[in-house]
């Protein structure tokens, strides 16, 4: 299980394309092995009232959260982020070198007690092997 929000400013519309970004953001998160296809998921939030810094209009910002289920050790857990942060910034980079840009990510790992989930597309997979 693996859930990645990206939150943006909305005076990145012209510039940020979000579908191609939670394409290689999953696809990344593919490629480490540490989370299954099943349940992966992807979202966008495109944030119309903001405030970066002090406020000037231009600057703009894109925040990744990504929430884990519980029991992967810190490790795993550390390579993992690295390689998602690694491909964001990637993804970012040609903005970021044109304008003010902040750039965050957080990996969350959700409480295994207080997580719940019904989920039959696992199923796809398992199916497919």
């Amino acid at each position: 299980m693996a859930h990645f929000i990206v939150e943006y400013s909305s005076n990145l519309d012209d510039e940020l394309d979000i579908a191609a970004l939670l394409k290689v953001l999953l696809e990344a998160a593919i490629e480490t092995g540490v989370f299954p296809i099943g349940g992966l998921r992807g979202r966008a939030i495109r944030c119309d009232q903001f405030r970066v810094a002090e406020g000037d209009p231009e600057n703009a910002f894109v925040h990744l959260t990504t929430k884990m289920g519980a029991g992967r050790n810190r490790v795993v857990r550390r390579s993992a982020a690295k390689k998602i942060f690694e491909t964001l910034t990637t993804f970012l980079q040609p903005i970021y070198d044109r304008r003010y840009l902040s750039i965050g990510f957080e990996l969350v790992e959700l409480s295994a007690e207080f997580s719940f989930k019904q989920n039959n597309i696992h199923q796809k997979f398992i199916q497919q092997q």
